[in-house]
């Protein structure tokens, strides 16, 4: 938290500088920063921020569209719903650089190959996206982002195309494979991300669409052109600073597919004891119908009742079956009746059609979630 106040007082002390100050010089730079992930699930996909540097009248500014006010009315409910604003703001070059640094988070910079009008374009662009009637979007974890506004503005601010070229060994991903390229798949994050975003993230990203990663950003950007004019978007690269301690936490110690198996084992035991004894034990059976039935309300919430575009045509609801919860009146009876059976036989045939659509790739599922799956 003490980081965090640092890091934007320097926010405040900039403000008058970066208002007097209009115009770049000739000798005024503009460069995008790459930021590499950090330990907790918020930074594990990086960040972006652009570098205005004028050695003539002495200013050295970094601008940036991640951030957000945790003091906004209902923030957790907007940030649910996919209504959430985030912001542009600004502040001291060596102090982003300090508090990255700090954080052991890699950086990397590319200088902009623009002519000098097209630096002011852009530096006009930043500055009067600063101004409070302008600062705030609508923030999309995929289409608009840190990320992806880094080469909107460019392209809106000069006016011109960027071309991306890549390599002939690229192949496209999909969404939620990128999104795994940042996350372990047997972690927490990765199992929230996976439960709670649709198929629509498991067909295949276009080119422009993997910008939603820094850094995919850094790498497209490297060998992009402008297309009025066919030169470099890049005029030169350099890192910044290397990240230190390349430890990465992936122990199975209380990952989800060690939790997972360890309900699936009790299950089994007691689904194992109750057939030789002839018994059923109850609280298990509620808990199970429980637990599904308030998972599936969820994301059939996150579905119909949000403006989250990605959490469309979500699969889990197949195991995890809303309609459980209306359920449990019924398993608390000492005798089942027969309609239930078959309401039993309708939920093995969706858990069948949960393995056809992984086995397909119509949508993948977390893979911490096999042994309940398994179970059920």
């Amino acid at each position: 938290m003490i980081r965090f106040l640092l890091f934007f007082i320097g926010l405040q002390l900039l403000t008058p500088r970066v208002e007097a100050q209009n115009k770049l010089s000739a000798y005024g730079e503009i460069s995008v920063l790459t930021i590499g992930p950090g330990t907790s699930l918020n930074d594990a996909f990086g960040h972006s921020a652009f570098r205005v540097f004028d050695p003539v009248y002495n200013f050295d500014i970094v601008f940036d569209y991640g951030r957000y006010d945790f003091e906004t009315e209902g923030f957790y409910l907007k940030f649910a719903q996919g209504k959430l604003n985030y912001k542009i703001g600004w502040n001291q070059h060596q102090s982003f650089i300090d508090f990255y640094k700090s954080s052991d988070r890699s950086i990397k910079e590319q200088l902009l190959n623009l002519d000098p009008e097209q630096k002011n374009a852009l530096y006009h662009f930043l500055r009067e996206n600063t101004r409070p009637e302008n600062q705030y979007y609508l923030y999309d974890f995929f289409y608009d982002n840190c990320a992806t506004k880094i080469k909107d503005v460019i392209s809106s601010a000069i006016d011109d195309e960027i071309i991306y070229n890549p390599t002939n060994d690229f192949t496209p991903e999909t969404f939620r494979a990128l999104i795994h390229s940042h996350l372990h798949q047997n972690s927490w994050g990765s199992l929230g991300i996976d439960l709670a975003l649709g198929s629509v993230i498991d067909r295949k990203a276009s080119i422009e669409q993997h910008l939603f990663l820094p850094k995919n950003l850094h790498y497209f950007f490297q060998d992009a052109t402008l297309k009025s004019s066919n030169q470099n978007l890049i005029e030169q690269a350099r890192v910044v600073y290397e990240k230190q301690d390349p430890y990465l936490n992936n122990s199975i110690i209380f990952s989800p597919l060690l939790i997972f198996t360890l309900i699936a084992i009790i299950i089994a035991f007691i689904t194992y004891r109750d057939l030789k004894t002839q018994n059923r034990t109850k609280w298990l059976d509620v808990l199970v119908f429980l637990a599904t039935g308030l998972i599936g309300c969820v994301i059939l919430l996150l579905w119909f009742a949000t403006d989250h575009s990605t959490t469309a045509f979500n699969y889990n609801f197949l195991w995890a079956f809303a309609l459980n919860l209306f359920m449990i009146p019924i398993v608390l009876k000492n005798k089942i009746v027969n309609w239930f059976l078959g309401y039993l036989k309708f939920l093995l045939i969706c858990m069948t059609m949960v393995f056809l659509h992984w086995l397909t790739g119509v949508q993948w599922f977390a893979i911490g979630l096999l042994p309940l799956l398994l179970i059920l």
